[in-house]
Formats: structure tokens, C-alpha cells, sequence
């Protein structure tokens, strides 16, 4: 669906933010890209999405040179989630702002109605509809976010560190959203620092090192022992490292809580 191929990109032309960096994303995938700030993880995505162009190499629509497309063509295939929802946020209603899309793409009256509805339904705000957008909380705000680009109703979304500044309640309802939408057929791209969601929630994560891409695969194969994830600034989710401790030999790797609640159960008989 999406594709960088051999991308270099800087903001400054003698001072390249990403080296060389080829990454393909296909219809229905949840992908993760991990790295320390300044990385370039950031840049991948506003390439993606036409707001940067690349200085040399190609980004590819559905096999086809994306060249010459704007922000608002991509808009039509991707939605894109900022980290501060309130860089997005300017309209008077929550309902408003989520029509904003699909009024800029010429959906009819009707279309732009049910777009919003449906939206809202997903994102769990229809209850808040008519809300002022600066009165709801931070997680409200980021599931706003999400609604307006699911009003575009896009094949891939793409966001950038979107639990940040959210208790522990509202992130798991927007990784619970993410997952919903996934299984919808929509393909997630999510930026994120944390490792837990790493190891639990997408199928292929990317790492990102000084402009260039260091590592590709799955959860799984990432926190492998193989992989000098400390260097680029990662570090092993709880649940991992606990299994490390448990089976030194690397015969087991934990992957998530909930494996490690299933092994601890069958080492212990049964008692939790």
C-alpha cells in the first residue's frame, strides 16, 4: 500500500536525516517504529504523508510515484495523529471538528453525517458530541483526534506517540480502540517509546538509529538477546526481562504479561 524506497531526507541538504531508508507497509498491518528521539522515526512518517518530500529516493501510493501528491491527497488514504491532540483541535464542537475531514474531501451533507456518527460511535464520544473540544480530558482529546481521521475513513493510520500523557486507563482504551480498527482491515503505524506496547500490540516493528532503519521483524525477534537494543536507546519490557531472569539459557522468552501470568501458572501448578 505504502512505500519508501531508498529515501534520503534533510532538513538542511548537507545534514541528512534519514540514510537510504526503504520500508513497506501493507494493507491491514500494525506496525510499529521504535527509536531515541531525533532518530528520525518522526520524519519516516511525515514522508509518508507528503508533508516533507524526500531528497532523493521515491515514495510509492499503491505501486505508484507519489511524487506529486499534496498532504490533502494522502489525507484521502491516511489519516495522521499528532502526540498533542490540541495542535489539531480549533473547532467549536466535537462533532464539528470530526466533520472537518470529510468536508475538505466534498462529502455530501449526508456522507459527512454518517462519517461523524460512525467516528464518534468508534471512538466512544458520541455521548460528548456537542462538548467544547478544550473541556475533555487528554485521552478524550487524542480519541477526538482519531475520529476526525476515521471521518476521512482512510486505509492506514499513522501516530505519533499517542499514550503519552495518558493514565493507565485511557491508554488501554485507546490501544483497545487501535486494536478494533486493525482488525477492521485499517493498517496501524504507531511511533511509541514504550516497550510494553511494543512487545504486545504490533506485528512488525521498525527501529530507528541515526537516520537509519537498524532493525526490522517481530516483536519477538527484536528483543531476541541477538539484538544490541541498549544502543539504540531501547530497553526490555518488564514482562521480557523477567523471563530472562526465569530461563537465563534463553529456552523461554516472555512476550507480554499475559504469557507470563500462563508460564508462571504452569511452572507453579496452577497457583497464580
Amino acid at each position: 500500500m505504502l512505500e519508501l524506497r531508498n529515501v534520503t531526507f534533510g532538513y538542511k541538504q548537507k545534514q541528512p536525516v534519514l540514510k537510504n531508508v526503504s520500508l513497506s507497509i501493507g494493507a491491514g498491518e500494525f506496525i510499529a517504529i521504535a527509536g531515541r528521539n531525533g532518530s528520525g522515526k518522526t520524519t519516516v512518517t511525515r514522508l509518508l504523508t507528503a508533508l516533507k518530500k524526500p531528497n532523493s529516493g521515491t515514495v510509492l501510493l499503491n505501486g505508484e510515484d507519489a511524487a506529486a501528491n499534496t498532504p490533502a491527497d494522502m489525507a484521502r488514504h491516511i489519516g495522521y495523529v499528532f502526540q498533542n491532540p490540541d495542535r489539531q483541535i480549533f473547532r467549536d464542537t466535537v462533532a464539528h471538528e470530526t466533520a472537518f475531514g470529510p468536508e475538505q474531501l466534498g462529502f455530501t451533507p449526508k456522507e459527512i453525517e454518517d462519517a461523524v456518527t460512525r467516528a464518534l460511535e468508534l471512538t466512544g464520544l458520541s455521548d460528548v458530541a456537542e462538548s467544547y473540544p478544550p473541556t475533555l480530558s487528554r485521552g478524550q482529546k487524542q480519541r477526538l483526534t482519531i475520529a476526525s481521521a476515521l471521518a476521512m475513513q482512510p486505509k492506514m493510520l499513522i501516530l505519533d506517540e499517542p499514550t503519552s500523557g495518558q493514565d493507565c486507563c485511557e491508554r488501554q482504551r485507546l490501544l483497545e480502540l487501535l486494536t478494533q480498527l486493525n482488525s477492521q482491515g485499517v493498517a496501524i503505524i504507531l511511533v511509541t517509546h514504550d516497550m510494553e506496547i511494543l512487545a504486545r500490540y504490533p506485528q512488525r516493528v521498525v527501529v530507528m538509529a541515526e537516520g537509519e532503519k537498524v532493525f526490522e521483524g517481530t516483536p519477538r525477534q527484536l528483543f531476541s538477546s541477538s539484538h544490541p537494543i541498549a544502543e539504540w536507546s531501547l530497553s526490555y519490557p518488564t514482562a521480557v526481562a523477567i523471563g530472562q531472569e526465569l530461563f537465563p539459557d534463553g529456552s523461554e522468552t516472555v512476550m507480554s504479561v499475559d504469557d507470563l501470568c500462563q508460564l508462571l501458572e504452569c511452572e507453579l501448578g496452577g497457583d497464580r
